[in-house]
């Protein structure tokens, strides 16, 4: 697991495809060297397992679900990424839960300077588009945000001056694809409030539905989620 707060920015050093899959070298910043193999590590918001460790690179395997489902299946040599270590019990959640495995991928649309911040609107795929909420969170290349508002498929996030500075989401222009986790509460929420139209005989209907949630304090006055 992961909190969505970058800790550095590294470079992808070397990758090399191998059929459908692939192996990546990254090198890291001087402070990522409690690395260690078999340690995961997020790269860009994807959690990836540290398969070597040389000095300041790391080697990561790449499966072909990862490749086709995120960004690193169209990165280069030589291009930086979000990277930040997993998540330890002692460690303080200043974002919000990331579990690195990412939904699908997104379009930067518009990027907008605000005094001393950027407003950057994003697409998505309709499918992601039902677990928006306003003032929900959302991680992006790994970063945790705050929704700004909701249209449709598309979302607005504020991205702070410190943000800009450890991170690469600035560095990405109109039309470049990003990295989405949706938050993956509201993925159990919706599988609870959905789980009794599609038990089979076998299966034991949820006792939780909408009224349930609504009662205990989720969604909004209205019961709106």
């Amino acid at each position: 697991m992961f909190t969505g707060i970058v800790e550095g920015i590294g470079e992808a050093r070397n990758i090399r495809k191998i059929g459908s899959e692939a192996t990546f070298i990254i090198r890291i910043p001087a402070f990522f060297s409690d690395c260690h193999t078999g340690d995961s590590i997020a790269v860009d918001g994807v959690c990836l397992t540290i398969t070597d460790v040389k000095g300041n690179l790391l080697t990561l395997d790449v499966s072909a679900e990862t490749l086709s489902r995120s960004t690193l299946g169209t990165l280069k040599q030589g291009e930086m990424v979000n990277l930040e270590r997993a998540l330890r019990l002692s460690d303080r959640l200043g974002g919000h839960l990331v579990s690195g495995h990412v939904d699908g991928t997104g379009i930067i649309e518009r990027i907008e300077r605000l005094q001393e911040s950027w407003i950057i609107q994003i697409s998505i795929d309709q499918s992601l588009s039902r677990y928006l909420i306003e003032k929900g969170s959302i991680a992006v290349d790994g970063i945790s945000l705050t929704i700004n508002r909701c249209m449709g498929a598309s979302f607005d996030v504020n991205i702070i001056p410190q943000t800009a500075r450890v991170t690469t989401i600035i560095k990405k222009g109109v039309g470049h694809s990003v990295n989405i986790e949706i938050d993956l509460i509201s993925k159990y929420i919706e599988k609870f409030l959905f789980h009794d139209r599609l038990a089979t005989p076998k299966e034991t209907p949820s006792r939780i539905d909408r009224d349930m949630l609504v009662r205990y304090g989720f969604g909004g006055s209205n019961g709106d989620f």
